[in-house]
């Protein structure tokens, strides 16, 4: 496919991001306005309590093709499949509000650099990727829990939560009605689903900056995360997800 026929919906879940947005969405928009696609910015706002949606509205009243979804607040999981089904693009990119991996990476997921693929998953991990600023504490019990995840759901797959991803849209109505999980796991739901449907994955190495910013906490979120990915593999074992 010529990258002049590219249709990309950037979906970007929010929840009290007033701080990054603004930021974030002048660096994207800055970015797809020099590239030869048709392109949507889709900001989804989960709930949230401070700016974020006014900030959203007011870089959309500057640049049309960013627009704002407001939903309750569910958790990022449920602002990612609002975000994924309502997109209009026939390829549709997870974007962590941190831009914790440049924009121009994106590139990486998109034909011409890559095709035949269904879901092409942003990696840290391999020969390629590069992981910039992290504390090393950060990056060993982000690898416990990945080990945790493929041994229990995702074997193979080395970096199951990296925020950034690309779906087909035939990806996304192949996979996110049957999800179900809100919070931080659903990842692991996608991509359970996502291989139980016979999909094609690919990861994809990427430069990724650690952003001391993160919302989530890697003691009391770990123990839930752990929680729902056990829920997932019984799921998966009962074949709910086929």
């Amino acid at each position: 496919m010529p990258a002049d026929a590219v249709s990309l919906s950037v979906v970007i879940p929010a929840y009290n991001e007033e701080r990054r947005l603004g930021a974030t969405l002048d660096q994207v928009c800055g970015f797809l306005s020099g590239q030869p696609w048709q392109w949507e910015v889709r900001v989804v706002d989960d709930g949230s309590h401070d700016r974020t949606a006014a900030i959203a509205g007011s870089a959309g009243a500057r640049e049309p093709r960013v627009r704002v979804q407001r939903e309750p607040h569910r958790g990022k999981g449920g602002a990612v499949k609002a975000g994924l089904l309502a997109a209009e693009g026939q390829y549709r990119f997870i974007c962590d509000a941190d831009l914790s991996m440049p924009i121009a990476e994106i590139r990486r997921f998109l034909p011409p650099e890559l095709t035949r693929f269904d879901v092409a998953i942003g990696s840290r991990e391999g020969v390629a990727a590069r992981r910039i600023g992290e504390p090393i504490h950060r990056h060993l019990m982000g690898r416990l829990f990945n080990l945790g995840v493929r041994w229990l759901t995702l074997p193979g797959i080395q970096d199951s939560q990296c925020g950034f991803k690309m779906f087909t849209a035939d990806a996304v109505r192949a996979i996110f009605p049957h999800v179900t999980v809100d919070g931080w796991a659903f990842d692991v739901e996608v991509l359970t689903i996502a291989r139980q449907r016979g999909l094609r994955i690919t990861e994809v190495p990427i430069e990724w900056h650690y952003r001391r910013e993160s919302q989530i906490n890697m003691v009391r979120d770990g123990f839930a995360m752990l929680r729902e990915v056990l829920r997932i593999r019984t799921r998966a074992v009962r074949g709910l997800y086929r």
